[in-house]
């Protein structure tokens, strides 16, 4: 699998054995590109952006605004808003449009399947506002309780939901949750940090207010993401971080603010990290991204199914648009001992509540060991696991 090659980090071994890497979910590996572009900016180029007519400022304000370009071509968006990353652009929602849109006995709609960054920023935004919280429950099957979810748009404001679940890997009927939310005067706001590793969302024709992601996600350097704004909405967003770049005018009776993205990006930016992602958008184009979702899935779907064949119990469906994610309990081993005991012969995996306490607690569980796969993983690694997944139950359970 040539593609490997580019990750440099699969060459290290772990406890004298090689790596094999399966929390992609929390994130993903770095392609030399990525790594190499970021290194180029430090060494060559770094200087600050917007401010200065040299030639490393001129490079580095190219480098940091030649990311914003990527992403709005890449998801067809006219807005994108660059932030520390997925929850940063969601608490920016809350800030910059809910604190000037929401007011008290409006709602917001969430669902158990909430990330934790799209759950506690709306529970502050209530508890100072007196916005009410309505919560879409899951059902046994792993979907979300659609006859909930449509009685529960009376009244509301803004509806947000994750793409693809952290945990289960489900992919949730977006289209018709942005479209319902529409037809009930409701704004939506996509988590899709687990969306955009695998598909390339067309946010224009998908249709929601706000899309919000991670670069790590998807092969790019932590510490940055973004949040896609439709224009018309972005209009009605205030600043909530004042500073440098955000200004066009500032004197001792008052400011004046950009009107464009930089109005929401108030400081020093991450320029290292924005050159980057876009060395990782790069990368990706290499990709036939339907092709590797299917591969993926395909082997998630084999591990799930030997997995239940140990006796484990497997959360997730694992349909045709769903994620790769594989999550699992033994009745008697705990997910921490097991893990523990994976990572001593190489392999990486994620145990606890994945910041997803609420669905958690609707499984009546509370921690899974999670395996996550991505471009670089293989059938092999996966028959790896599960033979040595095989080797501990035969030990310790």
């Amino acid at each position: 699998m040539a593609l490997r090659d580019d990750f440099p980090i699969l060459q290290r071994q772990i406890h004298g054995h090689p790596l094999v890497y399966l929390d992609n979910a929390a994130t993903t590996q770095k392609p030399q590109v990525v790594i190499d572009a970021m290194s180029d900016y430090y060494t060559q180029s770094n200087a600050n952006v917007h401010r200065a007519v040299h030639t490393l400022a001129g490079e580095a304000t190219d480098g940091y605004e030649g990311c914003r370009t990527r992403l709005k071509t890449w998801f067809n968006a006219e807005r994108a808003i660059l932030t520390s990353g997925t929850t940063e652009a969601i608490n920016l929602v809350a800030h910059a449009w809910g604190r000037a849109n929401l007011t008290k006995d409006d709602a917001i709609v969430l669902t158990e399947m909430e990330h934790h960054s799209d759950i506690v920023p709306w529970q502050m935004l209530a508890e100072e506002r007196g916005v009410e919280i309505r919560y879409v429950p899951v059902l046994d099957d792993y979907s979300l309780d659609m006859e909930v979810y449509e009685a529960s748009l009376e009244g509301a404001k803004l509806v947000c939901v994750v793409h693809t679940s952290n945990v289960l890997g489900v992919r949730n009927p977006l289209e018709t949750i942005i479209q319902l939310a529409h037809d009930a005067g409701a704004k939506v706001l996509i988590d899709a940090a687990q969306g955009v590793p695998h598909d390339r969302i067309d946010f224009d024709a998908f249709g929601p207010d706000f899309m919000a992601f991670s670069a790590h996600k998807m092969c790019g350097p932590t510490g940055i993401g973004a949040l896609l704004v439709r224009p018309d909405v972005f209009e009605e967003m205030e600043p909530f971080m004042g500073g440098g770049d955000m200004i066009q005018t500032v004197t001792t009776e008052g400011s004046t603010y950009q009107t464009n993205e930089h109005k929401f990006e108030a400081g020093t930016p991450r320029i290292a990290e924005a050159i980057g992602w876009d060395a990782a958008f790069g990368w990706m184009e290499q990709l036939d991204l339907k092709h590797e979702h299917k591969r993926l899935l395909e082997i998630a779907r084999y591990t799930a199914k030997e997995l239940r064949s140990l006796g484990m119990t497997v959360y997730g469906r694992h349909d045709d648009q769903d994620s790769a994610v594989v999550s699992f309990l033994h009745p008697t081993l705990h997910s921490e001992d097991l893990a523990h005991l994976l990572d001593a012969v190489g392999f990486a995996v994620r145990t606890g509540h994945h910041c997803a306490q609420p669905l958690l607690t609707r499984l009546g569980i509370s921690s899974t060991v999670r395996a996550s796969f991505y471009f670089y993983n293989t059938m092999d690694e996966a028959k790896l696991f599960v033979a040595q997944v095989k080797k501990i139950l035969e030990r310790f359970a």
